[in-house]
């Protein structure tokens, strides 16, 4: 696979493009690679282009490719608030996995709180963090990262078929989502879902699942959730 670039603007076959400062940086400077290099770009918007890499940063634009490699089954990860480092690891591993959607919501149990500019800044970090998950995965599309605040509007935010809260008392999860169309999963924070919290999501017509006999961490219960549905749509991409 040559490398990958996302770049945020309308891309033309026979194009001669300006690379974004960033972008150029990483290419040249962190990559080291020279001008003639082959690479491949995309705008997020689906599709790829093949492309040229020429001198000071520009890029000339090849053939157009409209390859898909998006999950046949649409999945949307509801993300508890948790620690930056472990956050940043989520989000990543979501977009590799295959997410269509990531909403953070603050738990009961959230040691972690954002609002206002510090909530911007995170959510536009975070979203940077799926674009160089996108060039290293080879996904096309990118991901959306949201936030919601309460848990009920994070709940409703889940267009999905299926709707899971991953909890160690809940139904196995395979079962559940076999032959699901859509998916939605809610994960809590490091001390789990309150009552409360369970009691609401069930009222807005959620289930409960869980994933085995271990009591996974929650940076690793929605992970291993996507890398079921992953697996489990296999076929399905296939048919």
């Amino acid at each position: 696979m040559n490398p990958r670039f996302y770049v945020d603007a309308d891309l033309t076959t026979g194009q001669t493009l300006s690379l974004p400062d960033p972008v150029a940086h990483h290419a040249q400077r962190v990559l080291r690679l020279r001008a003639g290099t082959a690479i491949t770009l995309f705008n997020g918007r689906g599709g790829e282009y093949a492309a040229t890499l020429l001198a000071d940063g520009q890029a000339r634009i090849g053939d157009f490719d409209p390859v898909e490699r998006e999950s046949p089954v649409p999945t949307t990860l509801l993300q508890a608030w948790v620690a930056a480092d472990k956050l940043d690891w989520i989000v990543e591993k979501a977009t590799e996995l295959g997410a269509a959607h990531i909403v953070l919501w603050p738990a009961e149990r959230s040691v972690v709180r954002l609002a206002g500019e510090r909530l911007a800044r995170r959510l536009a970090h975070l979203r940077a963090v799926t674009e160089a998950a996108c060039c290293q995965c080879g996904r096309n599309r990118l991901p959306t990262v949201d936030a919601a605040d309460p848990l009920a509007a994070a709940l409703a935010a889940a267009d999905a078929t299926v709707r899971l809260l991953l909890d160690a008392e809940g139904e196995p999860l395979a079962a559940q989502v076999a032959q699901a169309a859509s998916v939605a999963f809610a994960v809590g924070p490091e001390g789990g879902f309150t009552t409360t919290e369970r009691a609401l999501a069930a009222r807005h017509g959620w289930h409960t699942a869980r994933l085995g006999a271990s009591v996974l961490r929650t940076e690793t219960a929605g992970l291993a959730a996507l890398a079921a549905v992953a697996v489990l749509s296999s076929g399905k991409a296939d048919s």
